[in-house]
């Protein structure tokens, strides 16, 4: 973490892209990163792939988690990445998936910039460990 990460709480976006309308995981894992410390905001159901991006992008967040279930994270996930890129906050965002996703898509997402996917049981300890260790440094 950068001196400037560490006065400042870590600001994160738990986004819902797409149909998928199960929210349960991306209310817990708020629940927890917001008692870890950290800020977040949460997109609501439904959101278009932009809306994510003018999201991440107006709120600057440090963090962009997406929760989806619905099978489409090979469709929607690149749009996101794409959308941060035009607005130049790619580079600046650590970009989380969670959710139930094949392990040959896992690689594909990560070879896209998806730093980590994170399935059904993983401890809130190790996804909050991951992120205060690999937060990209701020310009």
């Amino acid at each position: 973490m950068s001196a400037e990460q560490e006065t400042r709480a870590v600001r994160c976006l738990v986004a819902k892209v797409g149909l998928d309308g199960h929210d349960r995981g991306a209310h817990v894992i708020a629940r927890a990163f917001r008692d870890a410390g950290f800020e977040v905001v949460y997109s609501g159901l439904h959101r278009a792939p932009e809306e994510i991006v003018q999201a991440a992008v107006q709120e600057d967040v440090d963090v962009l988690g997406i929760s989806i279930l619905s099978g489409a994270h090979n469709t929607l996930v690149p749009k996101v990445i794409e959308g941060l890129k035009k607005y130049d906050a790619f580079e600046d965002t650590l970009i989380l998936v969670g959710g139930i996703i094949p392990d040959d898509d896992e690689t594909e997402l990560k070879a896209l910039g998806v730093a980590e996917v994170f399935g059904p049981g993983t401890p809130m300890e190790e996804t909050i460990e991951f992120i205060r260790n690999n937060l990209p440094e701020r310009a």
